[in-house]
């Protein structure tokens, strides 16, 4: 499970920024919280703030942090191989000031493993700028341990620093001889079968991301079917009890393989069943014709059912975007029950949506806010505090006091008449 999340310098965020995922000593809704080896952790975290504030801008990071660890081993290399490679993708940093557009962007994760690995703790980062990696680092804290973490290896670019000591020494001059600029160890060390270091990059892969404020990616999702769901009958069945949960119309999918006359690809035909009022016969209609909510759910399905397997985490910009609000919490409660969530995946989405904040604890709740200066920066509704110095009570009312700008994360607002008179 996902501990927490520190990033830097990465487009609206100058400075550093923390998205923490423990439980803090409070006492609403302490049956969704998760105990693994010394930890108590949060299945769920809500971003609200105003537009433009860098809420689409944390789950970014993070996407960026697993597409690099992924996708790192086939960077570098001279100008003839890196035909046949990925193109190293520089993250974009914070723009507005000479100093950051230099400097490195840095991401970290602190994860707990699962039973097999005793919940050892895990922390693991790296820099990364226009050259290439700066800075990459890997500790490890055993249970009986309690927060002393050993370094399993680092790497400084600026000093030429390379320790290895945690890894086998029989990988060592491999590790060497293949690294490149642009390169992970983590990412090199997985593809060279290095047991430690494919724990790490395996870890990252059971981690998915929906960006449903891109309409491109948009597209793509709700085209997107879950693995067998063309020939498995089973599988459209869990779909359709999926479905059955909030619309109990859909009775069945048809699914219809084609292919392209052109270049011969196959695509599929998918087809919700209906069943006529007052009959035994159904009625097929086009996925693609049924409703923007139903289109989403069905969007959503295949990386919810991917985390719920593998104990990953979904990350959801816009998760409200297109749902009514009971849909949304019915979604949620996929995470929040421990009958069903029993591989202790989580979800991470950011929201418009103020009615779910009384449903949350108040760990769960964070928000963004963008300065004067364009900087944004990230807390935790459990963090603030008032005039007075006391922190937020669980008994007020969230949503009101959100929306009247108690704490902060809200559009400023000018009328027309203002805004023609600066």
């Amino acid at each position: 499970m996902l501990i927490q999340f520190n990033f830097k310098n990465f487009k609206s965020f100058r400075d550093d920024a923390t998205l923490d995922l423990s439980a803090t000593k409070i006492s609403e809704f302490n049956d969704r919280v998760i105990e693994l080896g010394n930890e108590k952790l949060l299945p769920v975290a809500a971003i609200f703030g105003a537009n433009a504030s860098g809420k689409s801008n944390i789950q970014q990071a993070f996407s960026y942090m697993v597409y690099y660890v992924m996708r790192s081993f086939a960077f570098g290399g001279d100008a003839d191989e890196k035909k046949n490679k990925s193109e190293f993708m520089q993250p974009t940093p914070f723009l507005f000031d000479s100093t950051s557009i230099e400097a490195p962007s840095t991401f970290e994760v602190y994860f707990i493993g699962d039973e097999k690995e005793k919940y050892k703790q895990y922390n693991y980062g790296f820099s990364v700028d226009k050259k290439g990696i700066c800075e990459e680092w890997l500790n490890v804290c055993a249970k009986s341990a309690r927060g002393k973490f050993k370094s399993i290896f680092y790497k400084n670019r600026e000093s030429n620093e390379l320790d290895l000591k945690g890894l086998p020494k029989k990988a060592h001059d491999n590790i060497k001889t293949a690294l490149q600029n642009e390169t992970l160890i983590v990412s090199l060390g997985a593809k060279l079968k290095i047991e430690k270091l494919k724990y790490i990059r395996d870890w990252f892969l059971k981690h998915e991301m929906a960006d449903f404020g891109d309409s491109f990616e948009n597209l793509f999702l709700s085209r997107y079917t879950p693995e067998g769901f063309s020939d498995d009958e089973s599988v459209r069945k869990k779909v359709v009890n999926y479905f059955s949960s909030f619309d109990n119309s859909i009775i069945g999918f048809k699914v219809e393989k084609l292919k392209d006359d052109e270049d011969d690809n196959e695509h599929l035909k998918i087809n919700t069943v209906h069943k006529l009022i007052n009959s035994d016969e159904t009625v097929t209609l086009p996925l693609q014709e049924e409703s923007a909510g139903t289109l989403k759910m069905f969007a959503l399905y295949p990386s919810l059912q991917e985390v719920m397997e593998t104990g990953g985490v979904l990350f959801v910009d816009e998760l409200n975007s297109r749902l009514h609000p009971l849909l949304v919490r019915n979604f949620l409660i996929n995470f929040l029950d421990p009958t069903i969530n029993k591989n202790h995946a989580q979800i991470i989405f950011t929201t418009y949506d103020s009615w779910t904040l009384s449903n949350l604890r108040r760990d769960e709740v964070w928000f963004t806010e963008k300065d004067n200066d364009g900087i944004s920066s990230l807390y935790s509704l459990a963090d603030i505090v008032d005039e007075d110095g006391q922190k937020i009570r669980k008994d007020e009312n969230y949503e009101k006091n959100y929306l009247l700008g108690k704490y902060g994360a809200i559009p400023k607002l000018k009328s027309l008449k203002e805004v023609e008179d600066i």
